[in-house]
């Protein structure tokens, strides 16, 4: 079903979003990478290419020639809290290859810290890249995918589910996508427009080493051991299965599904297990 789709990933240059980058790509789609850090693309873009290459040689997907192999990636340097970048991005697209089908919306960055010490731009910062990057791509993108009937993804969290201590600012930007989203599936209800949420859990990934505390500094290190962690590998497994069979939600992990099922029942038990929890992280600033 994914052969030969145009697929545009935000974020695509580490972690979820480059493992679903080339997922997409060993799908055989053509696939549209965009960050803010374009050294880090070139190296995503040489792994795309690699991989359409190999399956060229193969066969395997009985689509790609070698001739054409090397024009399945496109590079794009995109700040998605810059509104322009992100129109940018969809003129890119629609420029080299004609349309597009799905996009998915994974640029996004953490926070640690309790409100209560927090400056508040780091909540700005993180509304910027997570909800408004996802507005401002979809916004741009949208009259194309719907004249595909494609889809559009928007990476989020347990956190989007319920608010996790010391995450003010990132349950409350993976919230706002939640809402956002579920409102355009049923906007576009007759539309044939495929709308999927997607909440990986606990993944190994380096939005934590990235992720702002209260001055707005970067934390540098996660405070998590993530080899026990799902993969980012794993998880992109998760997502494109999910987009080719047209979820509308998918939850990842036991835990995540776990305490979503339980804080429809007994939200105040699933306050105090996450306290808990989350408070057991290396210098936590929970008590």
């Amino acid at each position: 079903m994914l052969k030969d789709k145009v697929v545009i990933i935000t974020g695509a240059s580490s972690g979820i979003g480059m493992a679903a980058a080339e997922e997409f790509a060993r799908n055989g789609c053509r696939v549209v990478i965009a960050a803010r850090r374009a050294d880090k693309l070139i190296e995503v873009e040489n792994s795309l290419k690699k991989i359409a290459s190999e399956i060229a040689k193969s066969g395997s997907l009985n689509r790609i020639s070698e001739t054409d192999s090397s024009n399945t990636t496109l590079v794009v340097e995109c700040d998605v809290t810059i509104e322009s970048d992100c129109k940018n991005l969809i003129e890119k697209t629609v420029e080299k290859f004609g349309r597009i089908d799905i996009l998915v919306n994974n640029a996004g960055i953490s926070m640690r810290a309790l409100f209560k010490d927090l400056d508040l731009a780091v909540i700005r910062q993180l509304m910027d890249v997570n909800f408004w990057g996802t507005v401002y791509c979809t916004k741009y993108a949208l009259p194309y995918i719907l004249e595909r009937e494609g889809s559009i993804v928007g990476v989020i969290s347990i956190a989007g589910y319920k608010g996790l201590p010391a995450r003010t600012g990132y349950s409350a930007s993976k919230f706002a996508i939640y809402g956002f989203l579920d409102t355009l599936r049923i906007e576009h209800l007759k539309d044939n427009l495929h709308v999927m949420i997607f909440a990986p859990g606990f993944t190994a990934s380096n939005i934590r080493e990235q992720a702002l505390v209260a001055d707005g500094s970067r934390q540098g290190e996660t405070p998590r051991d993530e080899s026990k962690m799902m993969s980012s590998a794993e998880c992109a497994k998760h997502l494109v299965k999910g987009v080719e069979k047209r979820k509308a939600e998918v939850i990842l992990t036991f835990i995540g599904k776990l305490l979503v099922f339980l804080n429809k029942f007994s939200p105040r038990l699933v306050d105090r297990l996450e306290y808990n929890f989350m408070k057991k992280e290396p210098n936590s600033p929970l008590k």
